[in-house]
């Protein structure tokens, strides 16, 4: 029976035990147990599908990735501790030594020092386009080119990237399409349905929206998440069982949160634009960001965070985080309190201002991730933060 995503989100559920509860409990076990050698040979030998060792799999997190892999319309998937062990891990598992990465610049800072740092060693390189002109991307393709990887919205200049054209270009290019999805969640858009063949998110974020727990999960097509599964098997990236219960009870009300979470950012970025202390805002449903009409076609709502630049510069955006009184200071988002955050002189400080510009991050560059609070609370002390 075909079920809508806020039903597919709270029925997907593990089967029941013999004590017939209505929420699906807790398995907190390391390992299981078999009835017979024959059911241990048969079961180590895949003849059976069932769990032998929560690194491999466990009740709770099977039951999240099957609500992740209905959600994005994925054909298998896998959980992991943290989302950059699930962007690593898919990467590793999927790259060989010689391979080649074509990716959008515009990727979280952890992904970068992947492609920059450690990948190299490996004889893994990466080439980058600018989020603004995908028409480079095949001019940087290889003959040993492997994968075309994008984050969309991208973290943290919220630019938006044709998946549409992104997928027919891989497919062209035999190329394997990885998005990591974490902005925009599968309620605010699927990419698979654009041709992307693993999606990858970090729970921790929108997933879980409440700042509570650590996650990651990868999905996509099952030959691919066969490789991915067997890599994390043996190096042992498990997401644990406390966690995958947390999070399969928070993609329940996944809906929910997102579209109040998307209502309050689209007047908090309604609100920026006209004041006369920020130079610009970027948020995808405002009819000046440059993809709005690409963000229009391929997302339900916006999604939750707002960039702004605040005149003045790097002073000026320390002067606001000093100033707010009821948002948070922190690295995180997606969380049901309002964050904000200014990356040149925290998160992206190390980087040099030539490189910061690349990936659009301004001096005075503020990221806004918009919670649950009343959004006349949320304004108010934006507001009396600007009055610099």
């Amino acid at each position: 029976m075909s079920q809508n995503f806020e039903t597919k989100a709270i029925r997907t559920q593990t089967e029941r035990s013999q004590f017939f509860e209505h929420s699906t409990p807790m398995y907190v076990t390391s390992s299981f147990v078999f009835e017979d050698a024959e059911d241990m040979r048969a079961s180590f030998a895949e003849e059976k599908e069932r769990n032998l060792y929560s690194r491999f799999s466990n009740p709770n997190t099977s039951e999240f990735v099957d609500k992740m892999v209905a959600l994005e319309g994925a054909e298998s998937g896998y959980a992991f501790a943290t989302g950059m062990a699930a962007i690593y891990s898919t990467f590793a598992a999927l790259l060989r030594s010689g391979d080649h990465i074509v990716s959008c610049r515009s990727v979280f800072g952890s992904t970068h020092s992947l492609f920059t740092k450690y990948f190299p060693k490996w004889n893994i390189e990466t080439s980058y386009f600018k989020a603004n002109e995908t028409d480079t991307i095949e001019s940087l393709i290889q003959e040993n080119t492997k994968i075309l990887y994008v984050e969309t919205p991208t973290n943290p200049g919220v630019d938006i990237l044709d998946l549409e054209y992104l997928g027919q270009l891989a497919k062209k290019h035999g190329l394997i399409f990885i998005v990591d999805n974490c902005f925009a969640t599968p309620y605010l858009q699927t990419p698979i349905q654009y041709g992307a063949d693993v999606v990858v998110h970090s729970a921790t974020k929108l997933i879980d929206g409440q700042g509570r727990v650590l996650g990651g999960v990868a999905v996509g097509k099952e030959e691919l998440i066969r490789e991915i599964y067997l890599f994390s098997r043996n190096t042992g990236p498990a997401l644990s069982p406390f966690n995958a219960w947390v999070l399969s009870k928070s993609l329940e009300t996944l809906p929910v949160r997102v579209e109040r979470h998307c209502e309050n950012a689209l007047k908090v970025a309604e609100f920026l634009e006209a004041h006369p202390q920020v130079n610009l805002v970027r948020y995808p449903f405002l009819a000046s960001h440059p993809q709005h009409e690409i963000a229009k076609q391929q997302m339900r709502l916006g999604g939750n965070i707002v960039t702004f630049e605040v005149k003045g510069g790097i002073a000026a955006g320390r002067q606001f985080l000093n100033n707010i009184q009821m948002c948070s200071l922190s690295a995180n988002l997606g969380d049901t309190r309002t964050i904000v955050t200014h990356p040149a002189s925290t998160t992206h400080s190390k980087l040099s201002e030539e490189d910061r510009l690349e990936v659009g991050i301004t001096d005075g560059l503020v990221r806004c991730s918009v919670g649950l609070e009343n959004v006349n609370d949320i304004i108010n002390d934006i507001n009396q933060a600007l009055q610099i």
